[in-house]
C-alpha cells in the first residue's frame, strides 16, 4: 500500500498570543518520521525497506502490526496511545529496536523509546528576533561539564554570566542520545533525542527558552558525517543508512548519494529541520562537513540549508561549518554552486596563534611559522591556507577566499578538538606566558573576523578539557583508548613511551570528572575576565572594531614578533594595534606608514594588554618623544584624537598615557 501524504494541522497554545495558532505544518506531516501524537491517539512512521513486517510493541503489552507502503516505510496510528508511554518495533528477526527517529530515550539508546507530545511546552519567547552572523561572539560548551550537575537545567543558571561577559550565540556540543554514562557527543547514537543525561525531554526546550529571554541565541552542534559505533540500531531496518564508498576516520559514513539515499536524505533534512522548529534554535554547527560526502547533483548542505531557513519561517538563523579544507563553497549561496552556509571555522587562525604562542610546530602545526605575515594575512583574508601546498598534508589545502565579509569566518584560540588534542588536555594560557597569552587576546577578539570561546576560557580555567567516551569493559573501548594513542602519536612528543603510558584512558570516570568546570574560581573581578570582558566591551562599543571590515585593515611587520595592524575609521577616525610578542623593541627610525598619524589628529592610548586589572605590569605609552619604544609582550589600541596644538606632534603623540 503507498501512503498518502497529506497534512495534519494541529493547534496550540502560543505564550505571545491570547488563543489558538497552528504549529507549521512541518511539524505534523504525514510523511513525519517518528511518533507523533495526533488527534485520536498517535502516528507511527518508520523506514525499514530491510523488513517484510513492522509491529508496534507498546509498553501495555499491546502489539499493533504497521501497514507498509512501496518505498519501505511502515505507518499507522494507534488510539488509547498517549505522550510518555514507551514502546519498540519488533522486526522479522524477532528482535524489538528502539524507534530510530525516537524522541526521547529515558533508558539510553539500548531502552525503549519515548512517545512525546511536541506542543505540550509552552514557549516564552515570542519576542526573540533570531540572529545573524554579524556581531556574534560564540561561546562552545559541553552540557555535562559545563557545570557540576551536568544538565540543562543546571546550564540555566550560568547565562546570566554569559551574557555579562559579553557573548551572544551560545553553541552547544552535541546533545544526541549516546551509549554511556559520558561523551563528547560526536558518538550519538539517536539524532532526534536529547541525551536524557541532561534532562528531561523539555530541559533543552527550557535552555533555550531562558537563553532567549535573557538575549542569547543558540546553536546546536550536529553531526550527520558519521553514525555511533554503539547503540544505534539503523543496520537493523536497512543495509543503506550508511556506506563504506566513502572513508571515515570516526565509524561508517552516511549514505547521501548511493541506493536508498533519498530517504536517507529525507531522514537527516526531518532531523535538522525538527531542532529549528521544535527547539527554537538559532541554527547549527554542522561537525566535519567534508566527510558529508555527496557526489549527486545538489549535495545534502545545499539542500539541508535551503530546508531548515524555510523551517524558521522569518526568523533568522545562522548555520557554521567546520571543513578542515577549507572549501568555501561552504558559505557561497545555493545558486552559486556553494552549500549556502552562513560562517566557518577557520583552525588556520588557531594553528598559527598556537604556534606563536608555544613554538611548537609538531603534527599539522608544522605548516605555520606562527610569525606577524601570518597574523596580518590571516585579519585581512581569513584563511592562510587557499591552495598552497601543505606540508604536513602533502597537497594543496584551501580555497580562494575573495568578497566574503569577515563576520563569515570564525576565529577561536582554542575550541573541544584543540584542548582535547593534548597529552592532558591542557589550556592554551597554561602553555605560555601571562603577557603573550594577553597579547594574543587582543589579536583575537579584535580582530574582524567571529570569535568563539570555550568554557572556561574567560577565567583562564584551571580544569583540563579530556577526550573521555563510556565505553569501558568493552571491546570497544579498548580500541577508543589505542585509537587516542595513536591519535596523539602524530605530535612525536606524545609517541613517547612515557607519554603514551602517561595518557588517560577515555573511558576512565576521572577523564570526565576533571574535565567539568570549577565554578567557585570564578571572580568577575579576576585579571583574566576583566580582560575578555574588556575587549569584548571595546569590540562592541567603538564604531571601527564594530564594523568588522578586513577590507579595510592593512598591516606591516615591524620585528620578527612585532607587527601592527591599522583598521581605518570612515568617519571616526583609524585605530592602530600594536603588538609585540618578543622582547622589547624600539622602532626608530621609523619608515612605516601604518604608524603616522593622520594629518589633523595624533594617537592617543585606548586599552593596553599591560594594564594591571589585566595582571599586567603596568602601562606605557609606546610612543615616545624618541619614537617607538613598544614593551615585550603587550598589545597597545590607539585612537586617532583631535590635535591639541597648531601643529600635531612629529610622532603623533599626545604626550598623555
Amino acid at each position: 500500500m503507498r501512503e498518502r501524504h497529506h497534512t495534519i494541522v494541529i493547534m496550540k497554545k502560543s505564550e505571545s498570543t491570547s488563543g489558538q495558532v497552528p504549529i507549521s505544518d512541518s511539524e505534523y506531516r504525514a510523511d513525519m518520521l517518528g511518533a507523533q501524537v495526533v488527534e485520536g491517539g498517535v502516528r507511527f512512521r518508520v523506514w525499514a525497506p530491510k523488513a517484510r513486517c513492522v509491529n508496534l510493541l507498546l509498553a501495555d503489552g499491546r502489539m499493533v502490526s504497521l501497514e507498509r507502503d512501496s518505498n519501505g516505510y511502515f505507518f499507522g496510528t494507534t488510539a488509547s496511545v498517549f505522550a510518555g508511554m514507551t514502546y519498540r518495533y519488533r522486526l522479522d528477526d524477532g528482535n524489538d529496536y528502539p524507534d530510530p527517529c525516537s524522541r526521547f530515550q529515558p533508558e539510553g539508546p539500548h531502552g525503549p523509546s519515548q512517545i512525546v507530545d511536541h506542543a505540550a511546552y509552552t514557549w516564552k519567547d515570542g519576542h526573540w528576533p533570531g540572529v545573524r552572523m554579524a556581531g556574534q561572539v560564540l561561546y562552545e560548551l559541553h552540557i555535562g561539564t559545563f557545570t557540576e550537575e551536568g544538565t540543562f537545567d543546571a546550564a540555566i543558571t550560568r547565562l546570566g554570566f554569559l551574557k555579562r561577559l559579553g557573548i551572544t550565540l551560545v553553541e552547544v556540543m552535541p546533545v544526541a542520545e549516546f551509549p554511556g554514562r559520558w561523551n563528547w557527543g560526536y558518538d550519538g547514537a539517536c539524532w532526534f533525542a536529547p541525551s536524557h543525561r541532561y534532562g528531561d525531554y523539555d530541559a533543552f526546550k527550557r535552555f533555550v527558552d531562558a537563553a532567549h529571554q535573557t538575549g542569547l541565541g543558540v546553536l546546536l552542534d550536529v553531526v550527520y558525517n558519521h553514525v555511533a559505533p554503539e547503540g544505534n540500531y539503523l543496520a537493523a531496518y536497512s543495509d543503506d543508512y550508511t556506506t563504506d564508498r566513502y572513508p571515515n576516520e570516526w565509524g561508517k559514513s552516511v549514505n547521501f548519494d548511493g541506493p536508498g539515499s533519498p530517504a536517507v536524505r529525507d531522514m537527516i533534512l526531518q532531523n535538522a529541520c525538527y531542532w529549528i522548529e521544535e527547539f527554537h534554535l538559532d541554527g547549527f554547527r554542522i561537525d566535519a562537513t567534508q566527510s558529508m560526502h555527496d557526489a549527486g547533483d545538489r549535495h545534502i548542505l545545499a539542500e539541508l540549508s535551503t530546508k531548515v531557513r524555510r523551517a524558521a519561517g522569518s526568523r533568522p538563523i545562522v548555520l557554521i561549518a567546520e571543513n578542515e579544507p577549507q572549501d568555501i563553497r561552504a558559505i557561497r549561496p545555493v545558486n552559486e554552486g556553494g552549500w549556502g552556509l552562513d560562517a566557518m571555522w577557520s583552525d588556520d587562525f588557531h594553528h598559527l596563534t598556537r604556534v606563536a604562542a608555544t613554538g611548537n610546530t609538531e603534527a599539522y602545526l608544522a605548516d605555520y611559522r606562527g610569525v606577524p605575515q601570518e597574523f596580518i594575512s590571516v585579519l585581512k583574508r581569513g584563511f592562510l591556507y587557499q591552495g598552497q601546498r601543505s606540508h604536513w598534508q602533502q597537497n594543496a589545502r584551501g580555497t580562494v577566499v575573495s568578497h566574503e565579509s569577515a563576520d563569515r569566518f570564525v576565529f577561536y584560540l582554542q575550541n573541544h578538538d584543540q584542548i582535547g588534542n593534548t597529552l592532558n588536555g591542557t589550556r592554551l594560557h597554561t602553555w605560555t606566558s601571562p603577557g603573550r597569552y594577553r597579547a594574543l587576546t587582543a589579536v583575537w577578539l579584535l580582530a574582524p573576523q567571529t570569535p568563539m570561546f570555550f568554557m572556561g576560557q574567560e577565567r583562564c580555567a584551571s580544569t583540563p578539557f579530556l577526550f573521555f567516551a563510556d565505553f569501558a569493559g568493552s571491546d570497544l573501548g579498548a580500541k577508543v583508548e589505542q585509537g587516542r594513542k595513536q591519535f596523539l602519536a602524530q605530535f612525536p612528543s606524545y609517541a613517547s613511551p612515557e607519554a603514551q603510558a602517561a595518557m588517560m584512558d577515555p573511558n576512565q570516570p576521572l577523564a570526565f570528572e576533571r574535565s567539568h568546570l570549577d565554578w567557585g574560581e570564578l571572580d568577575e573581578l579576576a585579571p583574566s575576565y576583566r580582560l575578555h570582558a574588556d575587549l569584548l566591551r571595546l569590540r562592541r562599543e567603538d564604531p571601527v572594531f564594530s564594523g568588522q571590515a578586513r577590507h579595510q585593515l592593512d598591516g606591516a611587520v615591524l620585528a620578527p614578533q612585532a607587527f601592527v595592524i591599522r583598521y581605518v575609521g570612515a568617519t571616526d577616525g583609524d585605530r592602530l594595534l600594536l603588538v609585540n610578542l618578543g622582547p622589547d623593541l624600539r622602532v626608530n627610525p621609523v619608515p612605516e606608514p601604518l604608524l603616522a598619524p593622520p594629518p589633523t589628529g595624533e594617537w592617543n592610548v585606548m586599552w593596553t594588554s599591560r594594564h594591571p586589572h589585566y595582571g599586567g605590569p603596568g602601562t606605557v605609552n609606546p610612543l615616545t618623544d624618541h619614537g617607538w619604544s613598544i614593551p615585550a609582550e603587550s598589545a597597545t589600541v590607539f585612537r586617532v584624537d583631535p590635535a591639541v596644538a597648531e601643529e600635531a606632534h612629529p610622532f603623533g603623540r599626545s604626550g598623555h598615557d
